[in-house]
């Protein structure tokens, strides 16, 4: 299957020698449904920006949907970012004067498209997150579960390669957070290619594929999917 996320000897360092990410290898196809878990100062949040090009590795090479991301300029960076990246954080990061459909419709503003065409594509999505009937409420009038779903809306609204989640049920109860990971497992089941990142390891335990970090590095690789794709030994 086609690769969308490619990491070859990845190591991340920062000043003062403080090594967060240390020579990882991690390729991830499309269509998969990965969870990085690991506890805090693990190098998971590291793993995160680099895949979403939010930083550039020390060393080694990262490669997004078929970019290596050290001959990119940052414009190009961006670009791709903005195109082929969808991103869901813990904090949902909804404008809070405009109504669901507008923060999810300006997800596209770098598309080009007219502004009728943004909000019928946002419609379109808000409908396929179960928030038909919260078009025009304003993020003070939702819940938090269904604030992370607006969230989740905007993200997916260009049909990015890949869905970045950084702990997405962190600021949820457990009945939201349950309906969230519900929601993005049914958009897995549709084609889209997510990784979560997250220290909750039953959350992790419940994705197909589980690596897990430790002190920057992989610690373990569990592909529960693939080994039943590839059938007994």
């Amino acid at each position: 299957m086609t690769a969308v996320v490619s990491l070859s000897g990845v190591s991340k360092e920062y000043p003062g020698g403080v090594i967060a990410v240390r020579d990882v290898s991690l390729t991830v196809s499309a269509g998969e449904f990965v969870a990085i878990v690991g506890p805090s100062g693990s190098g998971k949040s590291t793993m995160l920006h680099l895949i979403g090009t939010l930083d550039r590795p020390s060393s080694g090479t990262v490669s997004i949907d078929g970019h290596e991301v050290a001959r990119l300029r940052d414009r190009q960076l961006a670009a791709l970012r903005a195109r082929r990246i969808g991103f869901v954080f813990q904090q949902f990061h909804l404008a809070v004067g405009q109504p669901a459909l507008d923060n999810v419709a300006d997800g596209l503003l770098y598309t080009g498209a007219s502004r009728a065409e943004r909000r019928r594509r946002a419609e379109d999505a808000l409908v396929r997150v179960g928030l038909a009937d919260r078009l025009d409420h304003l993020p003070h009038e939702l819940s938090g579960g269904e604030k992370q779903r607006v969230a989740i809306a905007r993200a997916v609204v260009g049909e990015p390669a890949i869905l970045l989640a950084d702990e997405p049920t962190g600021n949820l109860d457990s009945t939201s957070g349950a309906g969230v990971m519900q929601l993005l497992g049914e958009l897995h089941h549709a084609g889209t290619t997510i990784l979560v990142i997250t220290h909750d390891r039953q959350i992790a335990a419940s994705l197909p594929r589980q690596v897990a970090m430790r002190d920057g590095e992989v610690v373990s690789d569990d592909d529960v999917a693939g080994a039943l794709a590839a059938g007994p030994r």
